[in-house]
């Protein structure tokens, strides 16, 4: 029954398979695994409080389950982090840790992030951290946003490099070229786009090359009948 449930599920992400979720999930291991055994290295008389930030978690299921993303790129997930971990810092020291310094930095952190080009979601926990991390992270100042989280960030995406090598998957992701005579104008994507009113997952030319295949499927199917 349960097999049966599964299979009658629509995937929530286009393209997604069992195949695909397995080495998601094993390139998440060894990412997560390595990040904590580097930061473990490092000398606890150190005092630097949190090894592991949490938010890695989420930029690991973005560097592998979706690392065609923009959201996943090297930039967005070493930028963003060490921009909200920054955001968080500073949102502290000046509004302190209640429900307005935590909306405040999570809030400032997405404007910093969309301004430098880097928004990556997981960034709007990492705002959050010094504001619930407690003493330890506190005493770090603006030293938390490079140890550890930028440290971290830096060895999830030292693994990514590598295992995507061996995934299959292009990593930082570049687009397939698209064929040498599309139909499709990128004016009318932007068009199509700017009349959804909705922001997508996926970059402008992913997006203009799956729609000409789609297309060059479509007229082979009518040639075929």
């Amino acid at each position: 029954m349960v097999r049966r449930w599964l299979a009658f599920r629509p995937a929530l992400l286009a393209g997604a398979n069992w195949r695909e979720r397995v080495i998601a999930a094993v390139g998440a291991l060894i990412g997560i695994a390595a990040t904590s055994l580097i930061g473990g290295w490092l000398d606890a008389s150190a005092h630097i409080g949190v090894l592991l930030v949490a938010s890695m978690g989420a930029s690991a299921v973005l560097v592998f389950v979706v690392p065609s993303s923009p959201l996943a790129q090297p930039w967005p997930v070493a930028g963003g982090h060490l921009v909200s971990a920054l955001t968080g810092v500073a949102v502290t020291r000046l509004l302190g840790t209640g429900p307005l310094a935590a909306g405040t930095a999570v809030a400032a952190a997405i404007l910093a992030m969309s301004l430098l080009r880097c928004l990556h979601p997981p960034g709007g926990g990492t705002a959050l951290l010094p504001l619930v991390g407690g003493p330890a992270v506190a005493a770090q100042g603006f030293g938390f946003a490079f140890l550890p989280v930028e440290f971290n960030a830096l060895v999830l995406l030292a693994v990514g490099f590598v295992f995507h090598r061996f995934s299959g998957h292009s990593y930082p992701h570049r687009a397939l070229p698209l064929p040498d005579h599309p139909r499709l104008a990128p004016q009318d994507i932007d068009a199509a786009l700017a009349e959804t009113g909705e922001t997508f997952d996926i970059s402008h030319e992913d997006l203009e090359a799956l729609l000409e295949r789609a297309e060059r499927h479509a007229r082979a199917r009518r040639v075929r009948r």
